[in-house]
């Protein structure tokens, strides 16, 4: 089966030493390959595996691994994926790691299966970066972004037709607007392939504008 989301029930760990192997494999390789810099993040999903090779579940095992894994020296983040968006497991685990390393790094996803807005008391990146993360990562963010934004331009399509797409090229195209995509033709690149036409003589390619068509007026 491959790697399943840390959000989906039926996660099994592998024994804590097999996972030590793997991790010096990882710097081995790294630094066979003369990649110093290469960052190696140890991840635990011992709060919420459904399997695992130690009799207990929950936060004291992950923090069990996390340690074992520090211990071998490798890791230069540690991950620890948690089930909730609770901020009491993370402070927790981030405690317990740091009594024995202090200068432990963190990895943590602020994972979209979460509904922050719905926390009493949401976690802050302010307050992860004092308990040691050092990286913080919302794997799906783009996509819920470019879901929303592609499902508000379509309901405006239907209900008002081309005055729906023309109201999305006002925001794309006012003042003081920065949207890297709002001229399709600068982001893909086209201006390159031009200069490339002129030097290699591809008229196709040619960077010369169609004399009849407004430059204000395409995109």
């Amino acid at each position: 089966m491959p790697k399943r989301c840390g959000h989906i029930a039926g996660k099994a760990l592998i024994p804590a030493d097999e996972f030590v192997g793997k991790l010096r494999m990882m710097r081995a390789t790294a630094d066979d390959l003369g990649r110093k810099d290469f960052v190696v993040i140890a991840r635990t999903d011992g709060v919420s595996a459904t399997e695992a090779p130690e009799t207990k579940r929950g936060i004291q095992l992950a923090i069990d691994r996390g340690l074992r894994y520090m211990d071998s020296g490798v890791p230069d983040l540690l991950w620890c994926e948690f089930p909730t968006a609770e901020r009491a497991p993370v402070e927790q685990f981030c405690g317990e790691i740091r009594k024995r390393f202090p200068k432990a790094r963190f990895a943590f996803n602020y994972s979209s299966s979460f509904k922050w807005f719905n926390e009493k008391k949401p976690i802050t990146w302010d307050d992860l970066g004092e308990l040691g993360v050092g990286f913080i990562f919302i794997t799906l963010a783009l996509q819920h972004a470019a879901g929303h934004g592609m499902s508000m331009l379509l309901n405006d399509l239907k209900q008002q037709k081309e005055e729906g797409y023309m109201a999305l090229q006002r925001k794309e195209w006012a003042n003081g607007a920065d949207v890297p995509t709002r001229s399709h033709h600068l982001f893909s690149g086209v201006p390159y392939h031009q200069h490339l036409g002129h030097v290699y003589g591809a008229s196709r390619l040619s960077e010369d504008l169609d004399e009849h068509l407004e430059v204000s007026k395409v995109v």
